[in-house]
């Protein structure tokens, strides 16, 4: 396989990586497209090399910084905004994990919490619902520990080593 046509592969299937992790097609192929870049790239060469419009990566970059998966620079004697992607996939995978709890986690386990205190907990139709979001408010919270140690991960010593181990 040719270089150009791995690259291509690459951000093709990516997008579509991108949308089970919760993040748009287009979006996700730019950040690979950053990814595989080897210098900071502008707006223009993302609309060139993708062929999609200047507003939908306009929207879709400031997205990926949002996130904190993409950043400007700075490049000397250049007008234009230049723009990079972090390449170490295990920042990239904490972000998109912090990204994620925080939009999907987090208000699942306040929405829960809310959801447990009903007035007529005594009722039967009241006790199963309170153990059924009760076990789902366990699970998430599971969930959220798990999450939590995997993003402190890389600050933990021990725990980057045993994850080490798996590379």
């Amino acid at each position: 396989m040719k270089l150009e046509d791995a690259k291509q592969q690459f951000i093709n299937s990516w997008g579509a990586f991108g949308t089970q992790w919760g993040i748009n097609r287009t979006m996700a192929q730019i950040h690979a497209l950053l990814l595989i870049s080897t210098a900071p790239i502008t707006q223009d060469d993302v609309m060139e090399q993708l062929s999609i419009s200047r507003g939908n990566v306009n929207m879709n970059i400031r997205d990926l910084i949002g996130w904190g998966l993409v950043e400007r620079v700075i490049v000397s004697g250049e007008r234009k905004e230049y723009f990079i992607a972090d390449k170490n996939i295990w920042k990239v995978a904490t972000q998109i994990i912090k990204e994620r709890k925080k939009r999907e986690l987090d208000p699942m386990l306040k929405l829960l919490s809310q959801l447990g205190n009903i007035d007529d907990k005594k009722e039967k139709d009241a006790k199963e619902f309170l153990t059924v979001v009760s076990d789902i408010k366990k699970l998430g919270s599971h969930a959220d520990t798990l999450l939590d140690l995997m993003v402190k991960a890389e600050e933990n010593k021990f725990i980057s080593g045993v994850l080490k181990i798996f590379n």
